[in-house]
């Protein structure tokens, strides 16, 4: 075996299940292996990758990340405020570049940098540079596992030897024809808060796998019915339809995002990576106010020149409603079939004042995790 194999074959014993991934020309080859043998998917941003691993992780699944080092610089305050605050199990696999006959500036300041900072921030690493290291993959993939916890590999270019350019043949172009746009109706301002939608909700939501956003539409989610396969979000702005991606990939049961304008703003990628992997049994909520509601209702451009529900069909999402009363929105959820499905509910903005949620990240994960477990 090469190097690239023997990885491969690690990570199999390992019982790695689940691959998030996004390309480096250092690691083609175990790029091209992970997709070919296992469940991945190419995200459009290493972040959202540790959304939807976390959301996998929370069913059950050994999750994975494929990344370029230079992804860490985008990924941090995830990794903080996700996996580690709740203690979820993730592996990274990091082409490291910067370091080894680097030809490329713009890596160098980061990429010499990343052990200094990440025994700042108290990552847990290995640098894996021959084949004699190649046991730190495989107690990196025990300890990931079995303590439930966050593990990197910087890979070194070194591993590889003389690096050479895969030249991959174009495929026939396999285009999805874009169907017309649904009749949506006119967009304009919302008639309801988020609380009263919330509210009109509950009947739908009960009993299925609810990934509800930071800030104030958890608070006031747990308000009005907690249940526990609630999965609250208390950090990682944008992250949440990740989330909901990974949980709908590894589970059949019906999953449910309560998303925002502000929060979808802010990684538009998520819903091309949804279109693409086309989760049948996903619905995303996306209740928008036009503000960032949990921060003081500054405006957000969906107030005034961002149209969601066409946002979210230009990136491939099929199945896109609009409804701005009870009745319409009622509607629309009772009708819906196989996903991905994208429900665009403009609202008023405005908080409803409910305590903050009594619970731990623990908490929260546990509750989530053994009740998909009894179900």
């Amino acid at each position: 075996m090469d190097i690239s194999e023997e990885i491969l074959h690690r990570l199999k014993d390992g019982g790695v299940d689940f691959f998030t991934t996004y390309p480096c020309a250092k690691i083609q080859r175990l790029y091209n292996l992970i997709h070919d043998q296992f469940l991945s998917i190419g995200v459009t941003k290493e972040e959202e990758g540790v959304g939807i691993c976390a959301g996998a992780s929370l069913v059950g699944a050994n999750s994975a990340m494929l990344i370029q080092s230079t992804g860490f610089g985008n990924m941090l305050n995830a990794l903080c405020s996700l996996t580690i605050t709740y203690k979820l199990p993730l592996l990274i696999l990091a082409s490291w570049r910067g370091v080894y006959q680097e030809t490329i500036p713009a890596q160098i300041p980061l990429g010499e940098n990343l052990p200094a900072l990440f025994k700042a921030i108290g990552f847990p690493y290995q640098i894996v540079k021959n084949q004699k290291d190649l046991g730190k993959v495989t107690a990196a993939i025990n300890k990931t596992y079995q303590e439930s916890t966050l593990q990197v590999l910087l890979l070194s270019p070194q591993l590889w030897g003389e690096i050479r350019s895969i030249e991959i043949s174009p495929k026939p172009t396999t285009r999805r024809k874009s169907k017309s746009l649904p009749n949506l109706p006119q967009l304009s301002p919302g008639l309801l808060t988020r609380f009263d939608i919330l509210k009109a909700m509950i009947q739908f939501l009960d009993k299925k796998l609810i990934i509800s956003n930071i800030g104030l539409p958890s608070r006031e989610l747990f308000h009005l019915y907690h249940q526990d396969t609630n999965f609250y979000m208390l950090g990682s702005l944008g992250l949440v339809s990740s989330i909901g991606l990974g949980v709908a990939l590894h589970s059949s049961k019906q999953v449910v995002v309560i998303d925002g304008d502000g929060s979808l703003l802010s990684n538009l990628g998520s819903l091309a990576t949804i279109a693409q992997a086309a989760p049948k049994n996903l619905t995303i909520l996306a209740i928008d106010n036009g503000v960032h509601g949990s921060t003081g209702n500054q405006m957000t451009s969906t107030s005034t020149c961002v149209d969601l529900a066409k946002t979210a069909h230009g990136l491939g999402i099929r199945h896109v409603f609009r409804g701005y009363t009870l009745e319409e929105i009622q509607t629309i959820v009772t009708n819906l079939t196989s996903g991905p499905n994208f429900v665009h509910i403009p609202a008023q903005p405005g908080n409803a004042q409910v305590p903050t949620i009594p619970l731990t990240p623990h908490e929260i994960k546990e509750l989530f995790m053994q009740a998909v477990q009894s179900s």
